[in-house]
């Protein structure tokens, strides 16, 4: 048990640096901001795996130990209670008066029937009780609270079961996050998402089948334009089945045999249409704004047309700054408020290479500063356009801002394990209830026959844990006295 408590406290320590640093399994992009920021301390960090503490093989490492210690405590302490649960109650202490709790009685009963008598008033209280022939006369022996202990190992046995659960859901479990605008879908498949982690034994062949097209998504605001609800209607099925509407919401996901999808978040996908003077036109193309302020829903995002171009040199690429209610001042734009009363975006246009066919990996949201830097991408305009307003460029072309659409930010979960760290972490509670609330409790009655013929019923009881206290052994020395049909000589407490 020492052991164990020194690797928990170890599993506890090791726990720390994945609370202070960003890890890479919950946000890539802190992660990369903290090697930005810290440029000579990062890399000794991450060499560590402070920025994977929870799959680092050290913690992997001190998670085993403990899991094999908790395996070595509690099953042969199962073991154990399960002989003592069976087993008779032990005889009684030869010094009865050193018990913590003891008091005396006499009567006109002979040792046999002062005992049985005792006996009886015990089994009513729902104790065990064994009669004896001792050294020293009748005695009796009774204990109840078995209780207490076997809610210490169901905890134990549970909490390894919670361990093994969880190790299931890690091991074989799998989580994906797309943005997905509305009138738009995606299926259930590693290359749609935008951010994928997977348990090792993980099979991609055999992820659930399901296939969900955003309809609608709404945002309830309060008075003051803080958002209070937001909800999702999905038609969702297997591919190529017949869909089934539902509406999802931040605490309501969609519950599908074997996956969950949630709403983890959402944003502004501003529309336009781009028109180019031989005619060519892409009417209400869009692409997801991620929010950089939340309280305004301020949001920054970039709109790649490499098919618009003459030629792969002549490409556009149009980066913007979007405001839901904007409010531009000396020609900067900012957002006042959350919900989209005056839409407004900034936007600054590229005529250049985007390098989407070079190979190199680059964000879908911003445009690559480094081709800008290197004068790949030349600005050929800028300007800030509310609903119906347009940009001309020099060739032409004329960029208009012809609206938003909202976009949910899901999130699609598979956990096998979830229903049994649920059951786990109940039978865990149940446990350690068991634990606090039962009191075991061992109750000792001797009766001895004195010179005058009377019989004395010397009794003591010994108690662990919380639950009866000294009121109910005098409670008890006062009923089996009267079971007895004697009178209490004295009753000695501790203290």
């Amino acid at each position: 048990m020492r052991t164990a408590l020194i690797l928990l406290f170890l599993l506890a320590t090791a726990a720390v640096p994945g609370s202070l640093l960003p890890q890479r399994s919950l946000s890539a992009s802190q992660v990369s901001q903290y090697f930005r920021d810290h440029p000579t301390l990062a890399p000794i960090l991450d060499d560590l795996y402070l920025f994977d503490v929870f799959a680092s093989p050290w913690f992997a490492a001190v998670y085993l130990l403990l899991f094999i210690s908790l395996i070595g405590c509690v099953l042969p302490r199962a073991r154990e209670h399960l002989r003592s649960a069976v087993a008779a109650p032990p005889p009684a202490p030869r010094y009865l008066h050193r018990l913590p709790e003891t008091a005396s009685l006499r009567s006109p009963l002979s040792e046999q029937e002062a005992v049985a008598a005792a006996g009886a008033v015990l089994r009513n209280r729902r104790y065990r009780v064994v009669l004896r022939d001792g050294p020293h006369g009748k005695q009796l022996s009774a204990e109840k609270g078995h209780l207490k202990e076997t809610g210490n190992v169901v905890f134990h046995l549970a909490l390894l079961a919670l361990l093994v659960s969880l190790a299931v859901g890690k091991l074989w479990g799998y989580e994906g996050s797309i943005l997905v605008t509305e009138g738009r879908g995606f299926c259930n498949s590693l290359q749609q998402y935008d951010n994928y982690r997977s348990g090792p034994l993980v099979d991609t062949g055999s992820m659930t089948p399901l296939c969900a097209n955003l309809e609608d998504f709404r945002v309830t605001y309060e008075p003051n334009g803080t958002p209070a609800r937001f909800n999702a209607d999905l038609l969702w099925g297997e591919p190529g089945a017949v869909t089934t509407p539902t509406t999802i919401g931040v605490n309501s996901p969609l519950r599908t045999d074997g996956a969950r999808v949630y709403v983890t978040g959402h944003g502004f996908s501003p529309t336009f249409t781009v028109a180019r003077p031989d005619g060519t036109t892409l009417t209400d193309i869009s692409a997801p704004f991620l929010p950089s302020d939340t309280a305004t829903m301020a949001s920054q995002g970039a709109l790649k047309l490499p098919d618009l171009g003459a030629g792969p040199d002549g490409q556009l690429a149009v980066e913007g700054f979007f405001a839901p209610t904007g409010n531009a001042q000396g020609g900067v734009l900012t957002s006042v408020d959350p919900r989209p009363l005056d839409p407004e975006v900034a936007l600054v246009i590229y005529r250049g290479y985007l390098g989407l066919d070079s190979g190199d990996p680059q964000s879908v949201y911003s445009v690559d500063q480094a081709r800008i830097d290197r004068g790949q991408l030349v600005q050929v305009g800028s300007g800030n356009l509310e609903v119906g307003e347009s940009i001309t460029l020099d060739d032409g072309t004329s960029i208009t801002l012809t609206g938003y659409q909202r976009f949910a930010a899901l999130q699609v979960s598979h956990d096998p394990g979830q229903v049994y760290v649920l059951a786990s972490a109940v039978a865990m509670l149940g446990g350690l209830l068991l634990m606090l609330l039962v009191s075991r409790t061992r109750v000792f009655a001797r009766a001895s026959t004195e010179p005058d013929g009377a019989t004395e019923v010397t009794m003591g009881s010994l108690r662990r844990g919380s639950g009866e206290g000294g009121s109910a052994f005098a409670d008890l020395v006062a009923q089996v006295g009267e079971a007895v049909r004697g009178i209490p000589a004295r009753q000695d407490r501790p203290g």
